[in-house]
């Protein structure tokens, strides 16, 4: 299927709420808003900031004139992990105390979630039950009751709530039956639905079919409709908005936005690591025993009780599964002294885990025989479980299994290890997971990668363990140096696959789930500077970048279209000198000192394309039925392989060793393979159906400048990566508005360039700052804009240069360039410079502000910035 529209989505109720100041529950005159005591009485967890908020924003729109048909029906897109089960039960006290609802309809897609749910909002004795007991609101003592159906005539002291499955309540609806609810029936009472993983009613809007009056989205529709009073009150984590249909159905109607990176960023959930290694399944089983078990003996030896780290072992297959317990289990039978310090003594000298190194570490100096009788009593068969989610309920279909695995953190439930063909496991609130590993190494598509990465995020929920005697619900030991992190942390155990990994970081981008390499690195943190805080820039400032539009699909005519310039000459590398990096890091594709030449690969010669087919039959992305999705306007492959918009002009080269004078067809196959390979990376990338406009709207500096922490591996190529990033001082430095600078040698070369003529800025203008642009301000994000639009994906600059008076706002975009990345990246710099006020429009702003974009920044290449800068920001005054 084509890539889905990426765009700048507008959320009307969102950001309305946001401007009455959302932020101050303690304001306005209409909405003055506190959550009410007998909430916060009543409830076991105390609400979190984003959860008062959003009871703020729903309160808000209870309390408008047309509630009843503006706000009949609202969404809570909530990140997964971050209470919404919670939030549902403030709900319910609220709408009880503040509207008189007493009839509360719960609904999901399966029958896990229901069990679930009745554990949370019925069942007084279960540890997972969300209210106090007894409830108490305005000294009345309330029930929760569960019914089947709504009560004529309702006792003022009870909540009625009714829990089923949409399939239970569709066949009731549709084919009324006794016993079951009916239209007319709950016409006669007010009632409201909470419809939990509201991602799976939406059917019926996604079809382009007529409308299906049993579709459950329908369905609800029809209940909610019955009565005008009725509120329809849907709670997700995946709702895909950049469905048009979707977006469509929600824009107006999402009362509460909070995604998962804000939610990670703000402390609520683990800090989430990969582990990436060329290991088999059995070491990969090992090390993760023995991580699980160091976190146990961490917390042990912080006098931390009741700690018990759990294991989930994910295949694709169910018979996959079975053979991993069936090997686990030899695997414990079989260790023994011997083989352990074998193990622990060969892998500590050639981990590059962070982790790993530290459990190798506190291994070694503690007793093997009695590890070895430790990890056979902990991870005997009897701790293992064994569950599958072939039936449409998940992981947790079976209702002993879901007892098992929604009680794992308790002291009495054994279970320290489970094996799972695991989906997407709706409804599954475990805590204490901290490894997740992936067993057998079969492809991997990006669908599959998307469950993963959802399986990943539930992992990833904090567990609030007692430490000191406080208890905390967000993270306290990051970068602290404390061997307590690892209690804060999960790891991802997967292969070191290429495409695999693609796919992966593909779909943790798609939920915005940051993820972090384990391997060596240091981490470097720097704060913005208090006295950067205080100034006019960073109370009243703005960044800019560039609003994108929609590409019609008939543009997508060429390779070219895709960044892909098959005019010139392509280049492959063939040497045998391989680094690989973390996918989430900087790369440097070349290793020096390497002598090298190219070697022309013909991809037919003389009518001969049995090289060129081969190649693209060999990789399914090049199948017509697939790749046409993502070529619109190819019509056959002859067209693809003969034709100059495709690959008929294309010249390549293979980048060899020096003593290499000729390629085999073996070879060439190879370097064809990669440069088709390249293309589909470039199609991929690219074909994202928008690109940018050159109208430039602001972003609060405030809310882009902020603190951050750089995590910077300790070894490159043998070669210490301190030679290249490290932080340096900037106290003295009043311009630059962090506290360190940390940057490699190119980029302290600009800093240091800056700071040679900052004092004839400062002659002209009140306020002159440089902004290291951090990475993960995705947010200020530029886009080309005049043609021809080679690149789509957009790009961050480094540095911001800010200037300001009383009567001038410039703002200068730079960054710096390695001359390995000159000619790839030529299109930024085509950016940059277009960036300037005679091509651009600033929306909302007067001619006082002004940007602009200047050339690369080269090693050396002092003159050329200096000058251009003030060219522009002295000579104009």
């Amino acid at each position: 299927m084509p890539k889905k529209i990426t765009k700048q989505l507008e959320l009307p109720l969102v950001e309305a709420l946001r401007n009455l100041g959302v932020g101050n529950l303690f304001s306005h005159d209409q909405s003055s808003f506190q959550t009410p005591i007998y909430v916060k009485a009543n409830l076991v967890h105390q609400l979190r900031p984003y959860q008062e908020e959003a009871l703020f924003n729903f309160n808000w729109t209870q309390k408008q004139p047309q509630a009843d048909q503006l706000y009949n029906r609202l969404l809570f897109h909530m990140a997964t992990g971050s209470g919404k089960t919670d939030e549902m039960a403030a709900l319910m006290l609220y709408l009880y105390t503040e509207f008189q609802y007493q009839d509360f309809l719960f609904t999901v897609s399966t029958n896990a979630v229901v069990e679930k749910t009745k554990e949370n909002l019925l069942n007084q004795s279960s540890p997972k039950y969300l209210f106090n007991s007894p409830i108490s609101i305005n000294s009345q003592r309330i029930t929760i009751e569960s019914v089947s159906h709504f009560p004529a005539n309702p006792d003022p002291t009870i909540i009625y709530l009714r829990l089923a499955t949409i399939q239970t309540l569709a066949n009731e609806v549709n084919s009324p039956k006794e016993n079951g609810l009916t239209i007319d029936e709950l016409a006669k009472t007010k009632l409201v639905i909470l419809a939990d993983e509201a991602h799976h009613f939406s059917a019926d809007t996604k079809s382009k079919e007529a409308k299906n009056d049993h579709a459950w989205e329908n369905v609800l529709d029809r209940i909610r409709q019955a009565n005008p009073k009725n509120r329809q009150l849907e709670f997700t984590a995946t709702i895909d908005l950049q469905n048009p249909a979707i977006y469509n159905k929600y824009a107006k109607q999402i009362v509460f936005q909070y995604d998962l990176s804000q939610f990670i960023s703000e402390g609520y959930s683990k800090r989430v690591f990969r582990l990436q290694a060329n290991t088999d399944d059995h070491n990969k089983m090992l090390d993760a025993i023995l991580l699980s078990q160091y976190r146990k003996h961490i917390a042990r030896d912080h006098q931390i009780e009741d700690f018990k780290p759990v294991i989930l072992f994910k295949s694709n297959k169910i018979g996959m599964s079975n053979q991993a317990r069936t090997d686990f289990i030899a695997l414990i039978n079989e260790l023994n002294v011997e083989k352990l310090e074998n193990y622990l003594t060969e892998h500590a000298s050639s981990t590059h885990s962070q982790a790993l190194k530290h459990t190798y570490a506190y291994f070694l100096k503690s007793s093997p025989t009695e590890l070895v009788s430790e990890l056979k009593r902990d991870f005997r068969a009897e701790n293992t479980i064994n569950v599958n989610d072939t039936a449409k309920d998940g992981i947790l279909g079976d209702l002993n299994d879901l007892r098992n695995l929604n009680t794992l953190e308790e002291a009495n439930n054994p279970f320290r290890v489970i094996f799972a063909v695991a989906k997407l496991s709706e409804g599954w609130d475990v805590l204490n997971l901290f490894d997740i590993v992936r067993i057998g190494e079969q492809p991997v598509t990006l669908n599959q990668t998307n469950a993963e990465a959802q399986l990943i995020g539930r992992g990833a929920r904090y567990y609030p363990f007692k430490y000191e005697n406080a208890s905390s619900f967000t993270r306290r030991f990051d970068n602290s140096d404390s061997d307590l992190e690892i209690l804060e942390e999960l790891h991802y155990h997967t292969i070191n696959q290429p495409k695999y990994l693609d796919n992966l970081k593909k779909s943790l981008d798609q939920m915005k789930l940051q993820v972090e390499d384990d391997s060596d690195f240091d981490a470097y943190s720097t704060e913005v500077k208090t006295s950067f805080k205080v100034t006019q820039a960073y109370r009243f400032g703005q960044l800019f970048y560039n609003q994108v539009e929609e590409v019609p699909l008939s543009e997508f005519d060429s390779l070219s279209s895709y960044g892909v310039q098959v005019a010139d000459t392509s280049e492959v590398d063939l040497t045998d000198s391989v680094i690989e990096n973390n996918i989430y890091s900087k790369t440097f594709p070349y290793v020096y000192g390497l002598s090298t030449h190219t070697i022309p690969v013909p991809l037919y010669v003389d009518h001969d394309d049995r090289l060129i087919k081969k190649a693209l039959a060999r990789n399914p992305f090049f199948h017509f039925d697939q790749l046409s999705h993502y070529l619109p306007t190819l019509k056959s492959m002859t067209d693809f392989i003969y034709d100059a918009n495709w690959l008929g002009k294309v010249r390549l080269t293979a980048r060899v060793e020096a003593n290499v004078q000729s390629l085999t067809r073996v070879q060439q196959l190879k370097a064809v393979e990669q440069y088709l390979a390249n293309i589909q990376k470039q199609i991929l990338i690219n074909f994202k159906h928008t690109r940018g406009t050159n109208k430039f709207i602001g972003l609060p500096i405030k809310d882009l400048v902020k603190g951050y922490v750089k995590h910077v591996p300790t070894q490159f190529a043998g070669t210490s990566v301190h030679e290249l990033i490290q932080p340096y001082p900037m106290d003295q430095q009043k311009w630059f508005v962090y506290d360190q600078a940390i940057v490699d040698g190119l980029e302290k070369g600009l800093i240091d360039l800056i700071g040679n003529f900052v004092d004839q800025l400062q002659a002209k203008y009140q306020e002159v700052y440089l902004i290291r642009n951090d990475e993960r301000n995705t947010q200020l994000r530029l886009h080309q804009f005049q043609d021809p639009v080679t690149h789509f994906q957009g790009f961050m600059p480094d540095f911001v240069l800010y200037l300001s008076d009383q009567d001038f706002i410039y703002q200068f975009y730079i960054e710096p360039k390695g001359p390995q990345l000159i000619d790839s990246d030529g299109w930024k710099q085509d950016l940059l410079t277009s960036i300037k006020p005679e091509n651009i429009e600033l929306v909302g702003e007067t001619d006082s502000v002004q940007l602009y974009g200047l050339k690369f920044y080269r090693s050396g290449d002092h003159n050329q910035i200096e000058q251009s800068i003030k060219d522009i920001s002295l000579k104009n005054k």
